[in-house]
């Protein structure tokens, strides 16, 4: 695989160039599929907590998918 891609898998298991990404995908013609809301403040807030960081940290990473705007 590594000659045809250029992908490499080191003893990490991180892929090798970080954009590369594999996964089982599965499609079928009845499935639904949905979209994800955006964050409301307090699901920032929590998550922030649970990941020891800080909310404007979190607001950072995740600002296009905010339902607010972050002070």
């Amino acid at each position: 695989m590594e000659n045809t891609t250029g992908i490499t898998l080191p003893e990490s298991f991180a892929m090798h160039p970080a954009a590369s990404v594999s996964g089982p995908y599965f499609a079928h013609p009845e499935s639904d599929y949905f979209n994800v809301g955006n964050f409301e403040k307090d699901q920032i807030e929590d998550y922030a907590k649970r990941k020891d960081m800080s909310v404007s940290e979190v607001e950072r990473w995740l600002g296009p998918n905010l339902n607010y705007e972050p002070e």
